[in-house]
């Protein structure tokens, strides 16, 4: 059982960073340590899914050159065992580009919460809301 346990050694460090992240965006009160909160959050969701793409003993990515049906009259048969699944990849390429603009809106957003209130901290925020009922 231990074995086996580690053998999947990089399946447990994603769910420590799963972890991790959750409780910065749930348990922290400063809005940027929520916001690196979520950016952990979304590396490890990006490197599970590009984990799950790989293969042992894959040989290399599904590209056929020519019809595979017309070689000489004879089908050809293709064991799918041997390659690599680029779709988790070309996935988490998208959920990367999104991560950074949702990143640059983020800290966008932060820097008019701080000329506005001068905090960062969702305690004296929402203090000052309370106060100025606005």
């Amino acid at each position: 059982m231990l074995e086996y346990v580690l053998s999947k050694y990089n399946f447990w460090t994603y769910a420590i960073l799963l972890i991790i992240g959750l409780y910065a965006m749930v348990g922290k009160k400063n809005l940027v340590k929520k916001l690196i909160g979520m950016n952990i959050f979304q590396s490890a969701v990006i490197l599970f899914y590009i984990s799950i793409g790989v293969k042992k003993g894959g040989a290399t990515v599904p590209i056929f050159l020519g019809d595979a049906h017309a070689a000489h009259g004879h089908e050809i048969i293709i064991d799918a065992a041997h390659y690599f699944i680029p779709l988790p990849h070309v996935l988490m390429l998208t959920a990367i580009v999104v991560s950074v603009a949702t990143t640059g809106v983020a800290l966008a957003v932060l820097i008019l919460i701080y000329k506005r209130y001068k905090t960062l901290e969702m305690d004296e925020i929402m203090k000052i809301r309370q106060d100025t009922g606005a």
